[in-house]
């Protein structure tokens, strides 16, 4: 709850010995001059002078809006001279009520969003601040304006909204500047009489004012000049009254956190929908980078996801052997590795099985239909090492293979070419050179391989009949192992490796752990990625740019706002709160575009034939450094307008 205001028979406003005083160059300029004024709860007083007088000055220092260079200040009994931007800030919450000569109403909120403002800093509870804007809107004659903008009221309308808003938190003081000045002669006359009225009610008025004229409605008139106290006037037999009759009410001392959120959301969007075009561009920019992030990582996911599919078809538990060692040349047919290599490594413990190989390009013929293909020797464990799946009939066996029988596996490529008509060549004869062989399987599509070759564009033949009456070598081209615990790969690799050194006597063979390719394939593509999302997130930067200069731009468009809310308890953090908020609406808001953006820009290569993998990372990660780029950049002119001296700020065009 506020502290009631108490009416200790002692003066609420204070004012012994002010100075105010500006430096100007060398100059020092005397604002104000030794001034000392009392001003007792319940009065009407009227501050009168001219243009540069210092009455304004005077009014500002009344209403903590600024401080004494010199002299002591009271608010009753408290010395302002040592308060805080906040303190000053609950004070004018808590005590005064500003209505301006120029109505200082936010132009993109209608009238009751106007006389809402200090009630939110003032901590009110929403439903009792929407009721109260209604009821004093209400009381003053516009009850059906609520809703209406002041680009929709007239001068005396507006004028009449500025005192609701004055009177939104109770407060006890009224401080009215020049509030007939942009008024006709009937507006003036019913503004007038609201003060007289607000001061039967209790309130204490002061008014500053160079019309005589309406200096009259007050009971003490104080005539100011060139920063000193002229003259004071009062009716005879006049006394202060000695009964506080107005105390604040409201609940609350600061503002509410989420009520405040929800308001700078809302004037957030507000700001935003003024200036489209520049907003559209802002936007842009967050759009950009965002959409790049998302889609660069979408490709580069998707590239190293196609990659790794690959490798892995593969097999990651498989060793792979190859003829020629260190100091060995490896161009043309190397001598090093021999079917009987393969029999003693299956020996070995945590070898689930062995493939030798040897491929050499033949012609199959069948009926009048050639076809140049890949003939492959291997051995009777193929499909289980190559996890490769025979399609129709079956693989060859280990009988086969001792007895040296001419049968082929036919690949799902080398079907197609020789057997267009559909049908299942097992039990078919084909030849391969001028030696018949006799179709025992085919085996089931497996695509395309690393590299893109097509995997199935290849006739699988015993390894022993292929030496002998194909390929017309004694060597193989290389062993592939299959390891049973892929955790003892390497110890395997070793034991093959002190193995094959054993029967060779030396080390003509290189062992290949696809294990350890797959990882370094894995970091590769990453880096890759890392630097493609890299590149993306430079539009970020460039994006965060354009939201520092669109709240630079807003900061400086809306300095009076700034004041406004000042004057209303504002405090330092509710400014830059405010303002943070618009920076991260503008940022929230680019970056759900953005990665809509960058989704539908993935999908659409993905229907060109990009590789294209989607996970949930990409998008959040984009969408928070979105969010924060807009933090980190809005920060500085939020902290701008948060330090804006009130005064300045309201005087400010």
């Amino acid at each position: 709850m506020k502290k009631a205001l108490k009416n200790t028979g002692q003066p609420l406003l204070l004012l012994q010995h002010i100075g105010r005083h500006y430096q100007s160059g060398d100059t020092t300029i005397k604002a104000l001059d030794d001034v000392s004024l009392d001003i007792y709860p319940g009065e009407f007083v009227a501050v009168m002078g001219q243009s540069g007088s210092g009455k304004s000055t005077l009014m500002n220092l009344i209403g903590c809006l600024d401080k004494p260079s010199t002299g002591t200040y009271l608010v009753n009994g408290r010395n302002i001279q040592h308060f805080s931007a906040d303190e000053l800030a609950t004070l004018r919450r808590q005590v005064f009520g500003f209505i301006f000569q120029r109505y200082n109403l936010l132009t993109n909120a209608t009238a009751a969003e106007n006389v809402e403002v200090p009630g939110i800093y003032a901590g009110t509870p929403k439903p009792q601040r929407l009721k109260r804007a209604a009821d004093l809107l209400a009381s003053l004659g516009l009850g059906q304006r609520t809703d209406h903008r002041p680009s929709q009221l007239s001068g005396g309308q507006q004028q009449r909204v500025a005192i609701a808003r004055a009177l939104m938190n109770n407060p006890p003081v009224i401080l009215a500047d020049e509030p007939t000045g942009a008024l006709d002669s009937r507006s003036g006359v019913e503004v007038m009489q609201l003060l007289k009225q607000l001061n039967a009610e209790g309130r204490t008025i002061i008014l500053i004012t160079h019309d005589a004229s309406v200096a009259a409605h007050a009971q003490r008139q104080i005539t100011i000049a060139d920063g000193h106290i002229q003259s004071e006037k009062t009716p005879p037999g006049y006394a202060p009254p000695t009964e506080l009759k107005i105390k604040p009410t409201l609940e609350g001392t600061h503002a509410n956190d989420s009520d405040e959120l929800a308001e700078a959301v809302k004037i957030a969007l507000r700001s935003l929908k003024v200036s489209l075009f520049r907003t559209a561009l802002t936007l842009l920019g967050i759009i950009i980078g965002v959409a790049s992030v998302v889609t660069m990582l979408a490709v580069g996911a998707g590239s190293k996801q196609n990659i790794v599919d690959q490798i892995s078809a593969m097999g990651t538990n498989l060793l792979s052997i190859r003829p020629g060692g260190q100091g060995i040349r490896t161009t043309g047919d190397i001598v090093t590795l021999v079917p009987a290599d393969a029999d003693a490594i299956s020996d070995l413990p945590n070898v689930e099985a062995t493939v030798p190989q040897r491929d050499s390009r033949a012609t199959v013929r069948y009926g009048n239909l050639d076809y140049a293909t890949t003939i492959s020797g291997v051995g009777a464990d193929f499909p289980q090492v190559r996890d490769w799946a025979v399609g129709s009939g079956s693989f060859f066996t280990p009988r086969d293979l001792s007895g040296y029988a001419p049968v082929i596996v036919l690949g799902q490529t080398v079907i197609t070419n020789l057997f267009p008509g559909g049908e299942n060549p097992v039990g078919d004869y084909v030849l391969v050179g001028n030696i018949p062989f006799q179709v025992v399987g085919t085996m089931a599509t497996k695509g395309a391989g690393p590299g893109g070759q097509d995997q199935d564009d290849v006739a699988f033949v015993p390894i022993t009949t292929g030496l002998v009456r194909l390929f017309g070598k004694s060597y193989v081209s290389n062993i592939t192992v299959k390891v049973t615990d892929v955790k003892q790969i390497d110890a395997t690799q070793a034991a093959i490796t002190t193995l094959l050194k054993s029967r060779h006597r030396t080390e003509d063979f290189s062992i290949r752990n696809m294990a350890s390719i797959l990882q370094t394939v894995t970091a590769t593509q990453n880096t890759l990625t890392i630097l493609l999302g890299t590149v993306a997130a430079i539009s970020l930067l460039v994006g965060g740019i354009g939201v520092m200069n669109i709240m630079l731009v807003s900061v400086t468009e809306r300095t009076r706002e700034i004041g406004v809310r000042m004057a209303t308890g504002a405090r330092t953090k509710d400014i830059l709160r405010q303002f943070i908020t618009e920076a991260a609406v503008v940022c929230t808001l680019g970056g759900i575009i953005g990665v809509v953006f960058g989704l539908s820009l993935a999908l659409v290569l993905k229907l060109f034939g990009v590789n294209v993998a989607f996970t949930p990372m990409p998008s959040l990660l984009a969408f928070s450094c979105a969010f924060f780029t807009g933090l980190l950049f809005g920060w500085w002119p939020a902290k701008q307008a948060a330090k804006m001296d009130p005064v300045v700020a309201l005087a400010s065009e």
